[in-house]
């Protein structure tokens, strides 16, 4: 079974920073991607930003420039290391790993993962 957990989250204030941390457990073969998505209250889970398994990165248009995601594949580790951060990058963030075929043509799409994390919960205070 394949288990994730993040770590990492906190709150800042506006121009902060934070670093979020996933490690996934009980696999043995990569993960085509592995992803970070949060969820903001009643708004939809969205992709922030995702890593392939050769190190090709995407994002969301409204990080970019601020984020940026990294992996450690001999520690099966995902990273987000989230500079200026800004209010409405307040969230609860998830990472996510797909061994899903549908993931590389979209990558930051939420129903091509099928292993997710419980969440870690980022605050951005004004």
């Amino acid at each position: 079974q394949v288990l994730l957990v993040e770590s990492g989250g906190g709150s800042v204030q506006a121009g902060g920073s934070l670093r979020l941390s996933c490690v996934s457990y009980g696999h043995t073969v990569r993960p085509l991607y592995m992803g970070w998505f949060r969820q903001a209250p009643g708004k939809e889970r969205e992709g922030v930003a995702a890593i392939a398994s050769d190190g090709r990165s995407v994002y969301a248009d409204s990080v970019k420039g601020r984020f940026t995601i990294s992996r450690d594949n001999a520690k099966n580790t995902l990273y987000l290391q989230m500079n200026s951060l800004k209010p409405e990058d307040a969230a609860m963030y998830y990472c996510a790993n797909s061994w899903l075929v549908a993931v590389v043509a979209e990558p930051l799409r939420d129903r091509n993962y099928n292993y997710w994390g419980q969440g870690t919960q980022v605050t951005v205070s004004s």
